[in-house]
């Protein structure tokens, strides 16, 4: 991302992209950088690090969501591929790949349910089960270090704010994905 110098009324780099943008372009909506921006650059720094923690294991990202997912879901840690579609917000296609290849890692089993609906049902294999166990305790402590500049009511806070602010984008972006937000 483009580094910009700080804006001397703003202890927000972000605010320094806003008001170029409001010099060069005057009328165009900016309250949204101080926002979006943050955001991205967060998102990409922690998934950068825990592309990096997961490589250090051997455990690529796609692998620990379908492992996390089957693990999350309890005993005897099964789900149908549908469900595993629905839980990690890829397609049907995606978890085909994801599943076949950690069937090939001896990770997860794979079996047609008996009832006639012809459904896949995706299993933990003993080998799976230990290697989601031990990845997620490294994966969730290294990003509880991260944010441990938060307080307890800081983090639950933040939490609220973004799930509210995540429910209210995506219910727009559901309801007209290629229209510009209105202002409400």
């Amino acid at each position: 991302m483009d580094s910009y110098p700080l804006d001397s009324a703003s202890p927000h780099p972000a605010a320094a992209i806003a008001a170029a943008w409001q010099r060069e372009r005057p009328g165009t909506p900016t309250d949204s950088i101080g926002i979006v921006t943050p955001l991205w650059r967060l998102a990409k720094l922690l998934a950068d690090d825990r592309r990096r923690v997961l490589s250090d294991l051997g455990v690529d990202p796609a692998t620990l969501d379908l492992l996390s997912v089957l693990r999350r879901a309890g005993t005897p840690y099964e789900l149908s591929t549908r469900q595993l579609s629905e839980r990690t917000l890829v397609t049907a296609g995606a978890i085909s790949q994801r599943v076949s290849r950690a069937e090939q890692a001896g990770l997860v089993e794979r079996r047609t349910e008996n009832d006639g609906s012809r459904a896949v049902i995706v299993s933990l294999t003993d080998d799976g089960h230990a290697l989601i166990e031990r990845t997620v305790d490294q994966v969730l402590t290294r990003e509880s270090e991260l944010v441990s500049s938060l307080s307890a009511g800081e983090r639950d806070l933040l939490a609220d704010k973004l799930q509210a602010l995540l429910d209210d984008v995506t219910g727009r972006v559901r309801s007209d994905p290629g229209k510009p937000a209105s202002g409400s």
